[in-house]
C-alpha cells in the first residue's frame, strides 16, 4: 500500500496530463498556462494512459535533454526507480526534482514551492526505506514538516489551482491512510471535488475505500475509472484485489474469486511493459486466488520470487505456469 501511495503522489500532479483539454501547452489550467514539453508528455501518456512503464522511461530519458527545466521529469523517473526499489537512482531523482523546482520558484512559486514539496517527499521516502522506519522516522517526520510548508506556501498563491489539489489529496489520502488520528475520508472529499482528471481522483478514492474495507464502493470508483482508461493493467490488479476481498466478505463466493483471477489475468496480459516487481506481486496475488478458487497447493512464494530474480523482460510466454 505504502509503495503505490508513494508512487502515485510523487506522480499524481502531472498525471493531469493525460485528462485531454488544453492542447499541449497546459493541461491543468485553461488560465495563466504554463507550459510542458511534448516529450514529458507523450511520457506521462505511455505511464497513466497505458500503464506502459518502460516506454515511459524510455521518453523521460529523452526529456531529460530536451526539456531539463521541468521538474515534472525527476519527479516521475524518481517514482519508476522507487517502483524498481532501486533506492540510489531515487536519491538522485529527488535531488534534481528538488533542484529544478528551487530553480522554477523565482518565476512560478506555485509549481516550484509544490515541487520542492515533492523532492522533500521523495527524500523522506528515501530515508524510510534505506534506514528503516524506526531510524529513519526522525529525519522523515523533519521532512514531512517541511513538505507541509511548503504545501501551504504553494497554496497560498492559489489556493484553488486544480494541480495544487490534486497532489495535496494525494499527500492527505498518504497521510491518513498510514498516520494515526488522521481521517483518510477528508482526501477522499478533496479527490472527489476537485480531483482532475476522474480516473486519477477515482483511483486514489478506490485506495482509501479498499483499504477501510468499503470494498463495494472501492469496486464502483474503479470501475468508473477503467471507463477512462481502459487499458491500465494496474487499475485490473487494483479491480482484482478489491473483487478478492469482496469474495472473502461473502464466504469465498466464486462468482467473485473467479472475477478476480480474471482481473488479474488481464493486468498480466503484458507484463513486459510493467515494472518486474509489479508483476512478481500480481502474479504472486494470482496464485493466492487460484489457491482460494480449487484448494489446490501451488509455490505461491517461489513463483513470485523466481519473476524477480529473473534478468531481461517479461513477455506472456515467459510467466511460470500455476
Amino acid at each position: 500500500m505504502r509503495r503505490r501511495i508513494v508512487a502515485l503522489l510523487s506522480v499524481a500532479p502531472i498525471a493531469i496530463a493525460l485528462s485531454g483539454g488544453v492542447a499541449t501547452a497546459d493541461p491543468f489550467r485553461t488560465e495563466d498556462p504554463r507550459a510542458i514539453g511534448e516529450t514529458t508528455e507523450a511520457a506521462f501518456r505511455a505511464m497513466f494512459e497505458r500503464g506502459n512503464y518502460l516506454e515511459a522511461e524510455r521518453y523521460l530519458q529523452q526529456a531529460e535533454g530536451a526539456e531539463p527545466g521541468e521538474p515534472m521529469i525527476y519527479a516521475l523517473q524518481a517514482a519508476l526507480a522507487y517502483q524498481d526499489e532501486n533506492w540510489e537512482m531515487l536519491e538522485r531523482h529527488a535531488e534534481r526534482t528538488l533542484e529544478t523546482a528551487i530553480a522554477l520558484t523565482p518565476t512560478d512559486p506555485l509549481r516550484g514551492n509544490l515541487y520542492q514539496a515533492v523532492g522533500h517527499f521523495l527524500q523522506g521516502a528515501h530515508i524510510v526505506e534505506t534506514e528503516g522506519t524506526l531510524q529513519g522516522a526522525p529525519r522523515a517526520f523533519q521532512k514531512l514538516q517541511t513538505v507541509l510548508q511548503l504545501m501551504n506556501a504553494a497554496e497560498q498563491v492559489d489556493p484553488d489551482d486544480p494541480e495544487l489539489n490534486l497532489l495535496k489529496g494525494y499527500m492527505d489520502l498518504f497521510l491518513g491512510l498510514n498516520l494515526p488520528f488522521s481521517d483518510p475520508m477528508e482526501a477522499v472529499d478533496r479527490l472527489d471535488r476537485y480531483g482532475e482528471p476522474r480516473y486519477l481522483a477515482r483511483w486514489g478514492m478506490a485506495i482509501a475505500y479498499r483499504d477501510l474495507d468499503q470494498f463495494q464502493k472501492a469496486l464502483d470508483l474503479v470501475n468508473a475509472a477503467l471507463e477512462e482508461i481502459p487499458d491500465h493493467p494496474e487499475l485490473f490488479y487494483l479491480k482484482a484485489q478489491i473483487l478478492g476481498s469482496l469474495a472473502k466478505e461473502n464466504n469465498n463466493d466464486t462468482q467473485l474469486l473467479n472475477a478476480a483471477n480474471t482481473s488479474f489475468q488481464i493486468a498480466l496480459a503484458k507484463p513486459q511493459q510493467l515494472p518486474k516487481r509489479t508483476v512478481a506481486q500480481i502474479f504472486y496475488e494470482q496464485c493466492k486466488i487460484l489457491v482460494r478458487i480449487d484448494s489446490r497447493d501451488r509455490p505461491c512464494d517461489p513463483l513470485r520470487d523466481s519473476i524477480e530474480e529473473t534478468e531481461g523482460l517479461w513477455g506472456p510466454a515467459q510467466l511460470p505456469p500455476m
